[in-house]
């Protein structure tokens, strides 16, 4: 698999938005990414807002035809916390085993974990994850679906080839 996926890293905050905070976990995202072979080619800071998230993630995936996007932050149980419904409003279809697997491996650190409400889907030939909103939570579960992300893309860019080794 030597095709070098188009990605991106969204991060939901206000704070970050409104440039009261660095956004760290999209640097973390966005590094790691990098390092595991990803060409980065957009990266952004959006308001916890659905129309700003759906909107970004609509642009990015039909104009700039990425095929990965991570997002970071708004997959709590707050009020703001808005990104799972701005997926369900964009995505195809979901790939729960994303988010199952990031929330299994989470729960082994923190009982928090059973809180996330993460989740991960495809729209178009793009897969969307969304990470939590900490530095540390989007390092530990972006090491989680590393491994497994080159396959899925090459699989969801029309790669025929048998899975079995």
């Amino acid at each position: 698999m030597s095709e070098k996926f188009k990605a991106g890293v969204l991060t939901m905050s206000d704070k970050g938005a409104r440039g009261d905070r660095i956004d760290e976990s999209g640097k973390i995202a966005a590094d790691m990414l990098r390092a595991d072979g990803f060409e980065l080619v957009k990266t952004g800071i959006v308001p916890d807002r659905m129309e700003d998230i759906t909107a970004t993630l609509i642009d990015w995936i039909d104009n700039e035809e990425l095929s990965l996007i991570v997002t970071s932050g708004g997959t709590g149980l707050s009020p703001t916390d808005v990104t799972p419904q701005a997926m369900k409003q964009i995505i195809d279809y979901e790939v729960p085993g994303i988010s199952e697997a990031m929330r299994a491996e989470s729960l082994k650190k923190t009982p928090h974990a059973m809180l996330s409400r993460a989740m991960a889907g495809v729209r178009c030939q793009c897969l969307i994850i969304n990470l939590p909103g900490s530095p540390k939570g989007v390092k530990e579960n972006l090491e989680i679906v590393l491994p497994a992300l080159k396959h899925g893309l090459s699989k969801l860019s029309g790669d025929t080839a048998d899975c079995a080794t």
